[in-house]
């Protein structure tokens, strides 16, 4: 669909060079010097970063603006860029800003300290409402690329199973062209044909289909096909072709009162919540990283993970997708603590975030649901229409998959719990409150598992649990931060989530699979240490109680 540019010099990145402010706020420049080796007749640019609030200007003219972080955008330059054998220099501007207001996603405020005896004049800090770390920097891929003048620009995929063939339907866009043709092919593992179609949408009949299964479900998962689209269009010059191949995933995704299904299976969430952080790097996009945390996963017998708590990069669901990771893909929504941030202009921002999620990652087999909040302040009334509204605007972008958000609200107090299809829990027993009892972790689990669902009939994932640990700190009875206690908790944990599981508890999700930036606090120093793995240490002893 695109044919790649050569690029000359461009500039190195936050994570490519030390800054000289360790936190930085507000706007952050880079440019870059592309001479570009081919041009078409066609080009196009896509940006894809996370940030807050960036733009870009090519040569001096302003070309893009994007409220938001973690998702692509693009613009079409096709008139800025001089097309011919001397193509002259293209300079590339962009600036991001990583301030977050009340009705940026993630949100936040900006606090004015004015005791002058304490601060100087004007001093400002930025709250957030989130214990990660607000990082500023270019941190995924900047892309140029060219198109023909009629291209593929979007494919739609789903699948069903009827009997024992798999079903494929496609819709696919064209943009450039009203007379085209699209030649629809779609080839096994082995490059066998075993379905083919015509024409913008159809569907596509497999019999005997092998089905993508997650890991460990079955003895060959992450099974996929690939499907081929071919464009002709006619064009004044003369005939024009594109061509695309999406790797496909045949299967079912279906939820009931007490079940989680895949392909009719009940499926069990035995995985963790992730993120996109190391200490190389930051959240600079890193493939040695990427593979070794899936080696990681593998090891550990891991079939899930939440993307907590935004979209990851598009190689990583593509990773999911071969190993057969599943994935709850969650947006940006975190961190919305306070009543003003459940405004109509954050309600329109959140919904338009869903589109872009649901956009680029609906063709995943291994995205089986979207979360689309993190902790909100689920029991004010506005949060509840708030949670309502974006809700059905995701299920109404996708009817494929069930949606849910993650809450550590009162079960008889969450206003959004009625209209999501899997309730997720967040709970910190003896952690959080009643420090160092582990004793009554059993009782407040098994509690809390009941209330909800006597409360809602619905399935249930404890979608983060977990004991902060400073690896090498032992005590013995068991002290809080030692590794002796982060394993005595789970397995009290697990007492309980063994007995549900049987019943109406389809998942648990430990938090966190790695140690992660955190802001500076009294509480946990350098990074966040409720890790699972660190990628320096050993494993933790917990490991083996867990999976």
């Amino acid at each position: 669909c695109t044919t790649a540019l050569q690029t000359g010099r461009q500039s190195k990145t936050p994570s490519q060079k030390k800054k000289k402010r360790k936190k930085n706020l507000g706007w952050v420049w880079w440019l870059m010097l592309v001479i570009p080796a081919l041009w078409e007749s066609k080009v196009g640019g896509s940006l894809k970063l996370k940030s807050f609030r960036p733009a870009w200007w090519v040569n001096g003219v302003n070309t893009l603006e994007h409220e938001g972080g973690y998702l692509p955008f693009e613009a079409d330059i096709s008139n800025l860029v001089q097309v011919g054998p001397l193509s002259s220099q293209l300079r590339i501007t962009i600036a991001i800003n990583n301030t977050l207001s009340p009705t940026t996603l993630p949100p936040g405020t900006i606090q004015y300290l004015t005791d002058t005896s304490k601060y100087p004049k004007g001093y400002f800090v930025q709250n957030t409402y989130f214990d990660f770390f607000n990082y500023a920097g270019l941190q995924r891929s900047v892309l140029l690329y060219t198109t023909p003048t009629a291209y593929i620009d979007d494919i739609t995929v789903t699948t069903g199973v009827e009997h024992d063939s798999g079903l494929v339907n496609y819709q696919i866009s064209v943009k450039g062209s009203n007379l085209f043709e699209l030649e629809v092919r779609l080839l096994d593992a082995e490059n066998k044909l075993v379905a083919n179609g015509t024409g913008t949408q159809g569907q596509l009949k497999v019999p005997g289909a092998r089905l993508w299964w997650p890991y460990l479900m079955h003895e060959r998962p992450a099974y996929l096909y690939s499907l081929e689209v071919r464009l002709t269009a006619q064009m004044s010059p003369g005939p024009v072709s594109d061509f695309y191949t999406l790797p496909v995933g045949i299967r079912t995704v279906a939820v009931t009162e007490s079940q989680f299904l895949i392909n009719g299976k009940p499926f069990y969430f035995h995985g963790v919540n992730k993120h996109e952080d190391a200490d190389i790097r930051g959240k600079g996009f890193d493939w040695p990283l990427l593979v070794k945390d899936f080696n990681l996963l593998r090891w550990l017998g891991a079939n899930a993970f939440r993307t907590s708590h935004y979209p990851y990069a598009e190689e990583v669901l593509q990773m999911c997708d071969r190993y057969g990771i599943v994935v709850i893909d969650e947006c940006p929504g975190v961190g919305l603590a306070l009543p003003q941030f459940f405004n109509n202009v954050s309600l329109q921002n959140h919904m338009r975030v869903m589109e872009e999620v649901v956009r680029r990652d609906k063709n995943h087999p291994a995205v089986v649901m979207w979360s689309v909040a993190n902790e909100p302040a689920s029991h004010l009334e506005s949060a509840g229409y708030y949670l309502k509204m974006v809700i059905a605007h995701t299920k109404a972008l996708d009817p494929s998959r069930p949606v849910t958000f993650v809450t550590n609200s009162n079960y008889a107090a969450d206003k959004g719990a009625p209209y999501v299809d899997v309730i997720c829990l967040n709970s910190y027993y003896s952690w959080y409150h009643d420090y160092g009892h582990l004793e009554l972790i059993q009782q407040q689990l098994t509690t809390q598992f009941e209330s909800w669902y006597k409360t809602y009939q619905k399935p249930i994932i404890q979608s983060e649990y977990g004991a902060e640990t400073i690896v090498g700190f032992h005590q013995d009875p068991p002290l809080m931060f030692t590794e002796e206690y982060q394993k005595s908790l789970l397995e009290q944990y697990h007492v309980v989530l063994d007995q549900k599981r049987r019943k109406y508890v389809v998942g648990e999700l430990i938090w966190n699979f790695a140690d992660f930036m955190t802001e500076q606090c009294k509480w946990q120093f350098g990074s966040w240490d409720k890790y699972w793995e660190s990628r320096h240490e050993p494993p933790c002893p917990a490991c083996p109680h867990f999976f």
